[in-house]
């Protein structure tokens, strides 16, 4: 930690008098960027600072970052550095005098390895006590109290390349039950996304031996993402450049092979660097999964920025929608959550469960509705085409804008929770399980 003593930061803009203050203030989280793979080591010296990185620390956007967190505050930090290499980053917890901390810091970095970066978490609100430690080479200086959001946003500040392009926002759809029509769905909002924001988009469809993406937007590409995923050492930009196949504008497909010349199976990294490179070079990531529970289908819905559950109003996607919400709700704690859509209302002579029952039931709202209606959608799959390519002023389309726009974060729905009339059919299913 040789900046501690070499680097110097002057704060002579009168809006950075303010700085301190806003620590606490960075918003829900929503929008923070993954932090890379990294080791930190926190020193804290109260159990609620200690509390807010250990939850910081299982948060999905810290998942490749390796954290452990100590209690004795500095003190504990310099004994323990005198015999142990130093992180990538140790978060400190000090108390006292300006004088005092200058002391206990100089004897930190003495015994801190080279290119080691160290945040402190204090209680004084006090401009010349944050302009001395940003002298000495702090990297940051957060005023309690603090909470999650607070340690990741610091830490993705502190390890992201400013120059780098930001990351896009990665939207996954999965079905509840298989044949429910995420796919489908799926392709219309990107195809909407596209089309309705200029924005470049691209669509992932990681259902290898049955993906439908190159058939829906009439494409056969003879490489996509399986190649990809299977050329890690060779991948860059210019490689993934060649395996998208351009649908539109602003619209590229990473296609599946749609065959079965071989077991697709994959380990649960297998398809971050790929997902990686997608984010930081287009502003939006669309991922098709497939409807299977797997530790990398798992992975993938775990890393995206928004999930939206596509059901059809029966009992078997209730109780698949219902065990996806809960599991989504304990992997992702901190994120929004799932979007709920249900599709093909309204199938005649079909026993169907009621919209705010389903929702109720799920804990959530119904995002978007989207009515039974063979023609349209026969149509349009076997002209390779979207919905609102076909023409006319369909309600669905107008659903599937509105559903691009929440999913971006352009806007979002408002519905009235209502109390479900399945209590007792949803305590016997979890009876059975």
């Amino acid at each position: 930690m040789n900046e501690l003593t070499q680097q110097s930061k002057l704060l002579d803009d009168p809006d950075e008098m303010n700085a301190m203050e806003d620590h606490g203030a960075r918003g829900t989280g929503l929008e923070l960027r993954p932090v890379p793979r990294v080791s930190i080591q926190a020193f804290c010296e109260s159990p609620t600072v200690a509390a807010a990185i250990e939850a910081a620390a299982e948060d999905r956007r810290m998942a490749k970052a390796h954290t452990k967190v100590h209690m004795g505050g500095l003190s504990a930090a310099i004994d323990f550095y005198q015999s142990a290499p130093t992180p990538n980053l140790i978060i400190l917890e000090m108390h006292g005098t300006l004088d005092a901390l200058a002391v206990g810091l100089d004897s930190l970095a003495e015994a801190c390895d080279p290119g080691t970066k160290v945040v402190v978490i204090g209680a004084t609100n006090d401009i010349v006590l944050y302009r001395d430690l940003m002298r000495r080479g702090i990297s940051e200086y957060l005023v309690t109290p603090i909470d999650l959001f607070d340690v990741i946003a610091t830490v993705s500040e502190i390890f992201g390349d400013p120059e780098g392009n930001p990351l896009g926002r990665s939207i996954a759809f999965i079905g509840a039950k298989g044949g429910c029509g995420a796919s489908t769905i799926a392709h219309n909002v990107s195809w909407s996304i596209a089309r309705n924001f200029e924005n470049e988009v691209v669509l992932a469809d990681f259902d290898l031996p049955f993906g439908t993406a190159g058939l829906d937007f009439n494409q056969d590409p003879l490489q996509g993402i399986l190649e990809a995923v299977s050329s890690p050492d060779r991948l860059d930009d210019m490689l993934l450049d060649r395996l998208l196949s351009k649908c539109s504008e602003n619209l590229s497909i990473l296609a599946a092979p749609a065959a079965l010349e071989r077991p697709y199976d994959f380990q649960e990294q297998d398809f971050a660097q790929v997902v990686d490179m997608m984010r930081q070079g287009v502003p939006t990531v669309v991922f098709d999964l497939p409807h299977m529970w797997t530790a990398w289908v798992q992975s993938l819905l775990c890393s995206a920025d928004e999930v939206v559950i596509v059901a059809e109003p029966d009992l078997a996607n209730l109780r698949n929608g219902k065990n996806l919400a809960d599991k989504l709700r304990q992997l992702r704690p901190n994120d929004h959550p799932p979007h709920l859509v249900l599709n093909r209302v309204g199938v005649p002579k079909r026993p169907e469960i009621k919209a705010a029952d389903f929702a109720s039931a799920l804990e959530l709202t119904v995002d978007a509705s989207i009515p039974f209606d063979p023609q349209l959608f026969g149509t349009a799959s076997n002209n390779g085409q979207m919905i609102a390519e076909l023409g006319g002023k369909s309600d669905v389309v107008s659903t599937i804008n509105n559903l691009a726009q929440i999913t971006t974060g352009r806007s979002e729905v408002r519905q009235p929770r209502r109390k479900s009339a399945l209590g007792p059919l949803l305590k016997k299913l979890r009876g059975r399980g």
